[in-house]
């Protein structure tokens, strides 16, 4: 399909620079495809109204590292400063990375991190380029595994979303809020951003109305920044994000399912794991691996029946999804009617409660 396809104009002021307080008290356009496209304004604390027992909500406990490094690059007695953003983890030591500036950059320099921090070990942080890809480096860590997730949150910064930090200077809260309350797994460098509408007490409320509560883990990547430069879906390629689905989960799913409870991801990270671990008969089954699943329109879901998720950039491969899941027409004017009713977008932004698209016919 033509990218041209997914654009919108959206106003800069759209763009939501800070969250609400509370969390539940975002907005959240509640859109029901059928002829004629019903879209209803409420909150998400509303949530409850619209799931019934029985149902079970996904959310992904992944937690934001402090994945910002910034650093001094060396070779042969020269010297440059790079900043660089981790965004998929490769072994123990190793990491991809987004660097900046990239030319900068060849095999084999050595880049010091965080010299002067002493709350980092030795004060200091090293990695070596092992190779570099245009603008993503693979660095070889002389630390490994814990020691060197202790180095990296003692030196490396939160990684607000790029058209959040290019707008302010983070904040001592960002490293609170750009956390969701179901955190529990190190390893993403972006927030799963409809989990951040999440708090304790609608968790609580939820299942006190017999909703079950699962969880998954997809580690975010910074790829989920990064814009769609291909003129035709079929030739983008996404960045792969290690994510699991333990058996329990599997099992509790797939229990609702039979018992006729419907599947609510919490989030677009939640539901292309689901897909990604689903057969074709709809039953979700343990998964612990990479998942690049790419959903556009035309694509049949299989495990999730209900998609809670934020309102998502223009011609972004999230976009595409959300009009796969409840029709590309219907999501533009969801997304019109969002942006004329002041609702606010991106990752601190309100929420959208989407039903699929008739998909018997």
């Amino acid at each position: 399909m033509r990218t041209e396809l997914f654009d919108f104009q959206l106003p800069e002021a759209r763009i939501a620079l800070t969250p609400v307080n509370p969390r539940d008290a975002a907005r959240m356009l509640v859109v029901q495809p059928d002829a004629e496209t019903c879209m209803f304004d409420h909150h998400v604390r509303d949530l409850p109204r619209f799931l019934n027992a029985g149902d079970v909500l996904v959310v992904n406990d992944t937690r934001v590292i402090r994945a910002e490094l910034s650093g001094e690059r060396s070779r042969d007695g020269s010297h440059a400063l790079v900043s660089v953003t981790l965004h998929k983890r490769l072994d123990g030591c190793r990491w991809k990375a987004f660097a900046r500036p990239a030319k900068r950059l060849q095999a084999g320099d050595r880049i010091r991190f965080g010299h002067g921090n002493s709350s980092c070990l030795t004060g200091a942080l090293d990695a070596t380029v092992e190779a570099r890809d245009a603008g993503e480096v693979i660095l070889a860590f002389d630390y490994t595994d814990v020691v060197l997730d202790e180095a990296i949150a003692a030196v490396g910064a939160m990684p607000l979303p790029p058209y959040i930090a290019g707008k302010r200077p983070p904040t001592p809260e960002d490293a609170e809020r750009y956390q969701t309350v179901m955190a529990a797994r190190d390893g993403a460098v972006a927030a799963p951003t409809a989990g951040l509408h999440m708090t304790h007490k609608l968790l609580a409320a939820l299942q006190a109305q017999g909703i079950g509560i699962a969880t998954v883990t997809l580690h975010v990547g910074a790829g989920t920044f990064l814009p769609m430069k291909a003129d035709d879906t079929a030739d983008h390629v996404m960045h792969a994000e290690w994510g699991e689905v333990s058996a329990a989960t599997a099992s509790q799913i797939n229990a609702a399912r039979a018992c006729g409870g419907r599947i609510v991801a919490v989030g677009t990270t939640s539901l292309r794991l689901l897909e990604s671990a689903a057969s074709t008969d709809g039953r979700v089954h343990p998964f612990a691996g990479d998942t690049a699943i790419f959903i556009t329109p035309g694509y049949r879901f299989r495990a999730v029946d209900l998609l809670l998720t934020n309102f998502h950039l223009p011609r972004s491969t999230l976009f595409m999804l959300v009009a796969a899941f409840s029709g590309l027409d219907t999501m533009h004017s969801a997304y019109a009617h969002a942006i004329a009713n002041g609702y606010r977008f991106y990752s601190y932004g309100d929420a959208s409660l989407l039903y699929p698209v008739d998909r018997t016919t």
